[in-house]
């Protein structure tokens, strides 16, 4: 084969070729997706000790990504989850006069996570001997929306004989939030925009002695703007399913459902059996996150039929919508 010559005008002529090549490739107008920003370890992490066995532990909104929720940690033992518009959160259940140590990391919506915080620590107050003086109850309560998923609360300070340690924001009878015992003032989040609210609260000292509650003040928060998107979801339970069983001639039922999404854990429900409230049903620590299930004597009659439903305490200490109703016969081999 006669091999090919190349000549300097055809040398150029390939190398402006080429050039124009890569330079079409490189000026494509398919850019590539801009990577999902990490998450970053939350910041300014603090821990108080409120009594002798609680600890209110604070930080700051972590400022990049798509968060669906804080986890916090005690050691290495995770011991809340609240949802991603709350960086505050109650420890309970302490020993007095121990030091723990607490870390926080944010959730996205994908699954991953950010790192841990940097650990704090705090020791719990001693526990008061011979203390039953319990505070006096807070007064002048007031209250103020502070946007559509916030309120501001103030209160004149109560009593005690020793010392006031901490002061507890509850809504309708659910505590959602505390602050030390030199403050007066709270901003509560984590609200619902458009909701009614019932705000009091409560004092209490380094023996865990209570207030009576204040007096009650309302208020409502604003409707979210036009056409923003409400980050309240769902707040109804998905998926209800019921059974019956029967074991040793009694018969169960057999309840299966998933928690609303709210972002955080869903302790507490309420069943439901033909139009009024028969049990409450408490979690506790381990409340599932994925679906939940609940058996519960019912009867030891065969053929009796029951309305079923059931609703969730949300994380603002309302209770959510109910979920469907279901309807389930009780039978010899249960249904």
């Amino acid at each position: 084969r006669t091999p090919c010559a190349v000549t300097p005008l055809v040398a150029g002529l390939l190398a402006a070729a080429l050039c124009l090549s890569l330079t079409s490739c490189s000026d494509s107008s398919e850019a590539a997706p801009a990577p999902a920003a990490e998450l970053v370890a939350p910041r300014g992490l603090t821990a108080q000790a409120s009594s002798a066995t609680s600890v209110h532990v604070m930080w700051n909104k972590s400022a990049a990504g798509d968060i669906a929720e804080y986890e916090i940690y005690r050691g290495r033992t995770r011991v809340k989850t609240v949802p991603a518009d709350r960086y505050m959160v109650d420890i309970a259940g302490l020993q007095p006069s121990a030091e723990y140590s607490f870390t926080v990391r944010a959730k996205g919506r994908d699954g991953n996570a950010s790192p841990l915080s940097r650990a704090v620590s705090v020791t719990t107050r001693a526990r008061a001997s011979a203390d039953h003086e319990p505070p006096t109850a807070p007064a002048r309560l007031r209250a103020h929306p502070s946007g559509p998923r916030a309120a501001t609360l103030s209160w004149s300070a109560a009593k005690d004989d020793k010392e006031v340690t901490s002061y507890e924001i509850h809504q309708r009878g659910s505590k959602i939030h505390s602050v030390d015992g030199d403050s007066t003032a709270a901003l509560v989040t984590g609200l619902r925009p458009g909701t009614d609210y019932t705000f009091t609260v409560v004092a209490r000292d380094a023996a865990d002695n209570t207030s009576r509650p204040s007096g009650a003040v309302g208020l409502s928060t604003a409707a979210a703007p036009d056409g923003a998107k409400d980050s309240a979801r769902g707040t109804a339970p998905t998926g209800f399913e019921v059974a019956t069983h029967l074991d040793d001639h009694a018969h169960y039922l057999d309840l299966k459902w998933t928690p609303p999404d709210t972002g955080g854990d869903v302790s507490e429900y309420q069943i439901h059996l033909n139009g009024k409230q028969a049990t409450t049903l408490m979690w506790g620590a381990k409340a599932p996150k994925g679906q939940a299930k609940h058996s519960f004597f019912i009867t030891r009659e065969a053929g009796l039929t029951y309305r079923v439903k059931l609703r969730a305490k949300l994380p603002d200490g309302n209770w959510g919508a109910f979920s469907a109703e279901r309807t389930v016969t009780t039978g010899p081999a249960g249904r």
